[in-house]
């Protein structure tokens, strides 16, 4: 998904590794910003690792794949980890469902996925990398939700944060 956005490039084999970081400028609602993501790939034995990219990071998007229920079912530890982290209970926070033009083997509905991201508050999309469905909403979506909490706890004399940190689990 990272890579689709950053290069609009779709890796028809993925290894997962511990961490890549990407950055790209991009504007969203006419601002242009920097967007430093880092993908984590979710790997459970880098726990370590975890609590310090989530303790910095300003808005955060929890992947899961539609055609594997486990990557569902887990996917609400990464988010209670990141709240008891940053010690709130909210964070600029994307739900994203992976791999949605694999329909034929779907085991987690649109709709189940919707409803667990308005009971944490997030903003929901399914995306494919390969068919590049929803790719950039979804980054964008993040830097909306980042902004919107920026606004709810900054005053409006100090300056628009220009730089955001989305991390990609």
């Amino acid at each position: 998904m990272a890579v689709r956005f950053i290069n609009n490039y779709f890796i028809e084999v993925y290894d997962p590794t511990i961490e890549d970081n990407y950055k790209k400028q991009v504007t969203v609602d006419e601002e242009t910003i920097i967007l430093d993501i880092l993908d984590t790939a979710g790997q459970e034995q880098f726990s370590a690792m975890r609590d310090h990219y989530m303790r910095t990071g300003h808005g955060f998007i929890l992947c899961y794949s539609v055609v594997q229920r486990t990557s569902f079912d887990e996917i609400g530890i990464f988010r209670n980890q990141i709240m008891k982290v940053k010690d709130t209970d909210k964070v600029p926070m994307v739900l994203c469902g992976t791999k949605c033009d694999l329909e034929k083997n779907r085991e987690i509905s649109k709709s189940e996925g919707e409803a667990r991201a308005n009971l944490w508050g997030a903003t929901f999309y399914e995306t494919s990398a390969k068919t590049c469905l929803n790719i950039e909403d979804t980054f964008f979506g993040v830097v909306r939700a980042i902004r919107k909490q920026h606004e709810l706890y900054n005053s409006p004399k100090k300056p628009k944060l220009k730089h955001h940190s989305c991390n990609l689990l």
